[in-house]
């Protein structure tokens, strides 16, 4: 295994891109992130009136060689709606560089590792020497953290993205759900997307169906983003000390989820109480921790004692109690087609489960 720096930036809907790739190169196989420098911004490299960038670096452990690790970055790249032109100063969607790798100095189809470019510019430097302070560059091999120094009054920070890149941050936007000119998002999502519309016999091409494959293929990305998040980083150490002994309970947290079976939507209310044992959690984590595991293709049963098990993970209470409500629209718009029918499971741990006063008592408290 070797380790390899690379240098991330977007400057078109950057929020959005940055994290994607950060999200996609933690999800490779062939790669183990072992540390993300914050996020910065600064301004474009190049003629003015460009959009400002979002930039960050991740240290990498991998097997892959040099001109491999460059080639997927490529892909990833590519996967994201990238496409190369040549021209050294255009807007871009992400930016995926290799810009050390332990061990090597040479080039690579015209890219040389190390970047030459690491001691002139803040928006390679400083977050190369987050992620790899002691990492020696140029001749006399500086350490990264002292060539940093200088330009880190020249660049913004924006956010940490610790302990794991910015995934936690999943509540898209309209704006983000819009279809800009030319825009690719998913190449091979959108692809599959036109094909099921020719398969109904419809028209892709035609005016209405244009760019529905690109948003189909957001959408189906933000419903489904609770694969690419967990629980730990919806938390991100919001658990605090506390005497408390009370039940906690948040009452009416709306969830939005898939039918695995149909691909069809589901929603409702989840009622959420814990009995704490010396430790709480915070507020809004509870609503984030429904939606990480709503946000997959799912069965009603299992999300909610999925919401029970992370809860009781989370702050090791004296008991969990979790109650949802449902309608299914695989029950709504196909088969009995029972318009007024829901559906609610619970789950019960500990005091709740061993405790019918404490049972009852949450029950209550929610009106059932």
């Amino acid at each position: 295994m070797s380790r390899a720096v690379v240098s991330l930036g977007s400057n078109i809907d950057p929020e959005r891109h940055l994290p994607t790739a950060l999200a996609r190169i933690g999800a490779r196989p062939e790669l183990e992130v072992v540390a993300t420098s914050p996020v910065y911004r600064t301004a474009a490299v190049g003629p003015s009136g460009q959009p400002e960038f979002l930039n960050a670096a991740v240290l990498l452990e991998t097997a892959l060689d040099p001109a491999a690790l460059r080639e997927l970055m490529r892909s990833i790249e590519a996967e994201m709606g990238r496409r190369r032109t040549g021209e050294a100063y255009e807007p871009r969607v992400i930016d995926l560089d290799v810009i050390l790798y332990e061990g090597f100095a040479g080039e690579i189809d015209g890219t040389h590792i190390p970047d030459p470019d690491i001691g002139e510019h803040a928006h390679l430097a400083v977050p190369a020497a987050d992620v790899a302070p002691d990492w020696g560059y140029g001749d006399d091999v500086t350490p990264l953290r002292v060539i940093a120094e200088p330009f880190r009054n020249r660049i913004e920070r924006q956010m940490s993205t610790e302990p794991t890149p910015l995934r936690g941050e999943r509540y898209a936007t309209e704006r983000e759900m819009e279809a800009a000119v030319d825009e690719v998002f998913d190449p091979e999502l959108e692809a599959n997307v036109r094909a099921i519309l020719a398969k109904l016999g419809e028209e892709p091409d035609r005016e209405g169906l244009l760019r529905t494959p690109l948003r189909v293929a957001k959408a189906l990305e933000f419903l489904t983003s609770g694969y690419s998040t967990s629980v730990e980083e919806v938390v991100n150490n919001a658990i605090f000390e506390s005497d408390a002994d009370e039940m906690v309970l948040v009452k009416d947290v709306e969830f939005y989820s898939l039918c695995e079976h149909h691909m069809l939507p589901f929603f409702g209310r989840a009622h959420v109480a814990y009995m704490p044992n010396k430790k709480i959690i915070g507020l809004s984590k509870i609503a984030r921790i429904v939606d990480v595991f709503a946000r997959r293709l799912q069965v009603q049963e299992r999300l909610t004692n999925q919401i029970a098990d992370a809860i009781e993970q989370a702050v090791d209470p004296h008991g969990v109690a979790v109650v949802m409500e449902g309608s299914h629209f695989c029950m709504l718009m196909r088969g009995v087609q029972k318009q007024g029918s829901s559906m609610v499971t619970s789950a019960m741990r500990g005091g709740f489960k061993e405790n019918p006063s404490s049972r009852a008592e949450f029950l209550d408290l929610i009106g059932r």
